[in-house]
């Protein structure tokens, strides 16, 4: 089972690859612990991962219809910065992914979309666009039942 302290510790071409062979999932529900993956896999990165989780980004709050989520910002964890959630084709292989679409729903991050897939149950890897151009990956784990 495949989690987020693993893919932290991947090449960029190998999490671009688990990306385009796992399928979008189920779109999820409730909270998921998120992980900013930058720089891996290098200490610098892992660095990055924790002073990004405990300073600015938990995760995401999925609502339970699936049309939106909010990101959980700051050391509280605030849900703030809206998407709306759907399914359409990957900007990175054409394939369906589940998208995540801040573009009319935050003025703050509207030039945002974020593209995630299921890579193993209950975790997500996903990849944040700024315009078209890929910037970030993070991951997201969700409890499992």
């Amino acid at each position: 089972m495949i989690d987020s302290d693993q893919m932290i510790s991947m090449r960029q071409d190998d999490l671009d690859e688990l990306f385009r062979s796992s399928p979008p999932g189920d779109i999820p529900q409730g909270r998921g612990r998120g992980t900013v993956v930058f720089r891996p896999p290098t200490l610098v990165g892992r660095i990055a991962a924790k002073l990004a989780y405990l300073l600015a980004w938990k995760g995401k709050d999925f609502d339970p219809q699936g049309s939106d989520l909010r990101n959980l910002i700051s050391p509280f964890g605030f849900r703030l910065i809206r998407a709306r959630v759907y399914e359409q084709a990957s900007w990175l292989d054409g394939r369906p992914c589940i998208v995540l679409d801040y573009s009319k729903t935050s003025l703050v991050a509207r030039k945002i979309r974020d593209e995630i897939r299921e890579v193993g149950n209950g975790v997500y890897l996903g990849l944040v666009f700024w315009g078209s151009r890929l910037v970030l990956k993070f991951t997201l784990e969700f409890p499992r039942s």
